[in-house]
Parts: structure tokens; C-alpha cells; sequence
């Protein structure tokens, strides 16, 4: 141009040439050796379970959940473990040092090697992490520190971006583990731009109702290891509490001799354990009967009403169904649809199952499609009790009519005599 636009002097503008620098070094692919990594465990079965052995050095993991799930109290509990034998951080951005030393207090935790910074800006917690360099840096939560060279307030997409750059770059720097508390939405996501979740290495989610007691640790990314394993914890008074048989604790209270109740055995990732489904239909008074879905997808359960009502003639167009897994487990697996379906034609008919277990996938057709893990699912069913099974594929069970004349429900003379008793 010759001139400054803005304030018209000549020969202002100078080009500048910036080079590139020297060229990153290269490397043939089958030269570099490859090792697992040093990993230090948690000192916790269950998360060194999800994350593949232990935390790896200078890796980056992002730990998500509901508000009050447990995520702050888990993560307490595994920086006092790692605290044992290691210098570790936490930064609290939340809560003041009270506040998180009662929490300790309560829990029954502490160490001499685990100290606390209470404080939003990001510089002011690397500038306590130069003064003892810990092995584990934990930051409570990434929405809540700022950048001070960087735009808009904390949470926002701009802060919570370049917040999370500048941990990961110690992290990678310093070979320093850290572990990322975050806020989630209202769908349920992590809070903050969808590239945080590429950034890092780890991504596990804490998921469970708030008024059960069940929580499970989900690996929903990790470059380290499989994504297929699930921790259980009980939450508590004293804190998170291991959880080594998930089965046990989820159908403790369960009574085989009752109606409209039938156990699932999920998978999740590599694990398997039962679950207890029920169901409940009664009359309803009202013109539109209700539909009560809690653990489960109630579009699902009321696809399955309208197959059971069209191909097992099970009557419920005219009564309240309610279907609730115990435990506050939620279940996403389409091969609960079968056991869904006992549970509420044993409910209809108020006749107890003997079952020990049932899966499969129930199609609009009335049909029942193999559901995968199937040998884990039984062996798993099995342990507990070695009775009935219902699944597809076996004993000539491929629709929904066969599944209940197995289940010992004669549908045609139970249906009759219920519709006498009504009338």
C-alpha cells in the first residue's frame, strides 16, 4: 500500500519476514521403541480398573458427572491415597480451605505429602505447583479458573479452552499427572467446547441418582487402554466405598417369590451384573393412564406395551404401568426389552416368575433377537441363582408368546380369568 491506513503516513508499513524455524526432528515408525509407560495406581481397585492399571505419567484426565454425584469426594479420596507415597495438589476454586478440610474431616483423610491451594487463576496454581512440584495436580473444576490473558469470565468457551491448554502443557512439561473436575449441562454433556474432551487424554463420567446410594465410573475416552470397564462405588457418610461385587449389592433385597419382578444381567464394558427390573400395573380411575419410567428410555417401555398388547394380548391400555431399576441403575441396553415384558405381564396377571434371569431384544413383530455377551450374561445369572433362564436362541424361544408360555403364563386362560375378576 505504501502508507498507514489509519494514520496516512508514507513508508510506515515495513515487511517482516518471520521464519519458520528449524524442522522438527523425524523418526522411522519401527525404530521407536514402545513401552507401557510408568503407571502409578490409585491406591483405588475400582478407578484403576477403568483407567487401564494406574494413572500414567504427564497424562491429562477429565472426570465429569452430575452435580453432587460424589466427583469432588472421589477425587479427595484419590489424591490422599496417591498422597502416600507422593507430593499432590489440589486446587479448589469452589470451596475455601475450611471448607475442604471438613469434607477431609468427614472422610477420614489427609496425608502429609497432600497440600491445598484455594484459588481461581490459573497462574497462581502453577506458581504453587514450582514451589514443590507434586506428582498429581487435581483442579476443582475447569469452569471455574481463569486466564488472566484471556477473554470473557470463567466457564466461558474462550477461558475454559485456554485454561485447559495451559494444564495440559505443564502436564506434558513436567510429566505431572492432572485430573480436571467438569461441570456437565442440562442433556448431560461436559460443559464447555467439545474440543476439551479432544484435548485431553482421559475422559470418565461418575453417573448415579442422588437420592441411591450406586455410582459408576465410566471411561468414556482413554488413550491408554480399553474404554470397556466400569467402576462401582457406594456413595456414603464416610465417602466412596468400593464396590468388588456389583451384583450382590444390586439384588440384595430382591424376592423371587413376588409378581412383576425379574432380573437383568447387563454388561457394562467387560463386566457383567444383575440388576432387578419391576414393574407394577394397576386400574387406573383416570381417562389417560399413567406411565412412570425410572432407569430406563419410557419410549422403549412404551413401544413394549403396545407388542405386548398386540401380540401377547397382555392388557394395559386401560391401567397405570409403572417400571423402576432398583438401585438407580440406568440402562441403555436393548436386551433388557424381554425382562421388561415379564416383569409387567407377571404384574398383569399378579403370578409370580420363577426366573433367575431374562435378556433379549423384543422387536415390533413380536420377535426376540439374540442380545450380545450372551454366555457372560448367563454365567453371571447362574452364579446366583442356577434356575430359569430365559434368553433367545435357546430351548425354541423366538417371540415374545413363547417367552411367557416358558415363563409358566398361560396368557389365554390367565387373561380370561382376569378380565372375570374385573368384571
Amino acid at each position: 500500500m505504501g502508507f498507514c491506513p489509519q494514520c496516512r503516513s508514507e513508508g510506515s508499513l515495513v515487511e517482516s519476514v518471520v521464519s519458520a524455524g528449524p524442522a522438527a526432528p523425524s523418526q522411522v515408525l519401527s525404530d521407536i521403541v514402545v513401552g507401557d509407560g510408568p503407571r502409578r495406581p490409585t491406591g483405588i481397585a475400582e478407578i484403576d480398573r477403568v483407567l487401564g492399571g494406574g494413572l500414567v505419567s504427564g497424562s491429562v484426565v477429565l472426570v465429569g458427572g452430575e452435580p453432587g454425584v460424589g466427583k469432588s469426594t472421589l477425587l479427595l479420596q484419590m489424591a490422599a491415597r496417591v498422597a502416600e507415597n507422593g507430593p499432590v495438589l489440589l486446587a479448589s476454586a469452589e470451596e475455601s480451605m475450611s471448607q475442604v478440610a471438613l469434607r477431609a474431616e468427614r472422610l477420614g483423610v489427609g496425608a502429609p505429602h497432600l497440600r491445598l491451594v484455594t484459588d481461581g487463576r490459573v497462574e497462581a496454581i502453577l506458581n504453587a505447583c514450582a514451589e514443590e512440584p507434586p506428582w498429581l495436580l487435581i483442579v476443582d473444576s475447569i469452569q471455574t479458573v481463569t486466564v488472566a490473558d484471556a477473554d470473557g469470565s470463567a466457564g466461558g468457551v474462550v477461558q475454559v479452552r485456554e485454561s485447559a491448554s495451559r494444564f495440559i502443557e505443564y502436564a506434558k512439561r513436567t510429566g505431572t499427572v492432572v485430573a480436571l473436575v467438569g461441570h456437565v449441562t442440562k442433556d448431560g454433556s461436559i460443559a464447555g467446547p467439545k474440543t476439551l474432551e479432544h484435548m485431553v487424554d482421559v475422559v470418565m463420567y461418575l453417573e448415579g441418582e442422588s437420592d441411591a446410594g450406586l455410582r459408576l465410573l465410566r471411561s468414556l475416552k482413554n488413550r491408554f487402554g480399553s474404554i470397556n470397564q466400569v467402576g462401582v462405588f457406594t456413595m456414603g457418610d464416610d465417602g466412596m466405598a468400593e464396590v468388588p461385587d456389583p451384583s450382590g449389592v444390586l439384588i440384595e433385597a430382591h424376592r423371587s417369590g413376588a409378581s412383576g419382578t425379574v432380573l437383568f444381567p447387563m454388561v457394562e464394558g467387560r463386566r457383567s451384573m444383575l440388576c432387578e427390573v419391576q414393574a407394577l400395573v394397576v386400574d387406573t380411575v383416570y381417562p389417560q393412564p399413567r406411565r412412570s419410567v425410572k432407569g430406563l428410555d419410557g419410549a422403549r417401555v412404551h413401544q413394549l406395551l403396545a407388542v405386548l398388547q398386540r401380540h401377547a394380548h397382555v392388557p394395559t391400555a386401560k391401567s397405570d404401568v409403572h417400571v423402576n431399576v432398583v438401585g438407580g441403575v440406568r440402562l441403555r441396553d436393548p436386551a433388557v426389552d424381554l425382562a421388561v415384558a415379564l416383569a409387567i405381564t407377571s404384574s398383569v396377571l399378579d403370578r409370580p416368575l420363577p426366573l433367575a434371569a431374562a435378556w433379549g431384544e423384543v422387536g415390533l413383530t413380536g420377535e426376540i433377537r439374540a442380545a450380545s455377551h450372551s454366555q457372560r450374561r448367563h454365567d453371571e445369572a447362574a452364579r446366583f441363582d442356577p434356575g430359569l433362564i430365559v434368553r433367545p436362541g435357546k430351548d425354541g424361544i423366538r417371540t415374545i408368546q413363547e417367552a411367557l408360555l416358558m415363563s409358566g403364563l398361560s396368557l389365554g386362560r390367565n387373561v380370561a380369568r382376569l378380565h372375570r375378576d374385573r368384571r
